[in-house]
């Protein structure tokens, strides 16, 4: 059961690492096309900021979200295949934070054929992010079922 646990965190986390791999070949200085098709998306993020706090909120750099993805998926990747509970807490963070930011299905309309597609994507996000929770669960349920070592007690005679 042990290999198999195992065999499974490698296949899982392989797509996040694999990805990440990708996204850190094509960075470069502008970002990559990863920046590219976050750039619009950043951007409305940043104008929403500013609305609800004001002009004086910080400006987000497309290139350091990219690097900051790269990272949150790289690391975590690798930290899951080794049982980490860490690796998938980074990787929860990441689908957390990028989920909504990539697949935005809201602003299509439901009879758009790429809506279709985008709702399929956030779906796939979503199921990974519950599969990462189970992981988490398990990992925590295991922990509490080990029976602890009991002292021995001297008998005195």
């Amino acid at each position: 059961m042990g290999f198999l646990s195992f065999l499974g965190r490698v296949l899982f986390a392989s797509v996040f690492i694999l990805s990440a791999w990708q996204m850190f070949h094509e960075f470069g200085e502008d970002g990559g096309p990863a920046a590219k098709e976050l750039a619009p998306k950043v951007a409305g993020l940043q104008d929403f900021l500013e609305s609800k706090l004001g002009t004086g909120t910080p400006k987000i750099d497309v290139r350091h979200v990219v690097a900051a993805f790269m990272a949150l998926k790289g690391l975590g990747g690798l930290l899951l295949v080794f049982g980490c509970f860490t690796g998938a807490f980074l990787l929860i963070c990441y689908l957390i934070m990028a989920t909504p930011l990539l697949h935005d299905f809201s602003h299509f309309n439901i009879g758009e054929p790429q809506y279709f597609i985008v709702l399929q994507e956030f779906l796939q996000c979503l199921a990974l992010l519950g599969a990462l929770l189970f992981f988490v669960g398990m990992k925590n349920s295991i922990n509490r079922r080990l029976p602890k070592k009991k002292t021995l007690k001297s008998k005195t005679t």
